[in-house]
């Protein structure tokens, strides 16, 4: 799956219906756990925005650790428990979501410096890291985020198997043979 642009992933979390907020200043040097789970209306609004049929269980777990120059280094994982609905039978699911989350945030000054080797520290997240606007960072918009990322955008009932209409897809006959065969429906051949 490609990755979001990080102005896209910050107006994401600024639009999150879960809103858990941890200030620099609020971690100490010997790191912060923190573990959180969303009440009812914050999980309708999660399921509303993922297109979830339902979401009785949302949680994290997080590490928050300082980073150089003011930065916070975010380590955890994501758990929830999701109402789907089956690609192929169109029946109700229920899926398990875990997702990990490793992530370095930096004030906006740093961040394209903080992309470079010197300032990466022992088990600092990869890939680049995210703009600490404000000082903060919102655990909760951040739960939102990764449960999306999760998701499994075609559910699928155990054993449901597609099959198409007779006479639609004809034996063999490549990737296009569906297209053929609709084409001999309609002109009724």
């Amino acid at each position: 799956m490609p990755q979001d642009q990080p102005e896209t992933r910050r107006h994401n979390r600024d639009q999150s219906p879960w809103h858990v907020p941890v200030a620099v200043e609020d971690v100490p040097e010997t790191g912060l756990h923190v573990e959180i789970a969303a009440d009812a209306q914050v999980r309708a609004a999660v399921a509303r925005i993922a297109g979830l049929r339902d979401l009785p269980r949302l949680q994290a777990n997080f590490e928050v650790t300082r980073r150089v120059a003011g930065g916070l280094h975010v380590t955890g994982l994501v758990s929830a428990t999701v109402g789907q609905t089956c690609v192929v039978t169109l029946e109700p699911i229920v899926n398990e979501v875990e997702e990990a989350v490793d992530l370095l945030f930096v004030p906006p000054a740093l961040a394209p410096a903080a992309a470079e080797a010197p300032l990466r520290e022992e088990g600092a997240a990869a890939g680049e890291p995210e703009p600490l606007v404000g000082g903060r960072i919102d655990l909760g918009a951040l739960a939102a985020e990764f449960l999306i990322l999760g998701l499994d955008p075609y559910p699928r009932k155990p054993g449901a198997v597609f099959q198409p209409p007779p006479g639609i897809a004809p034996e063999g006959g490549g990737p296009f043979a569906a297209l053929a065969g609709v084409k001999k429906v309609r002109d009724g051949r």
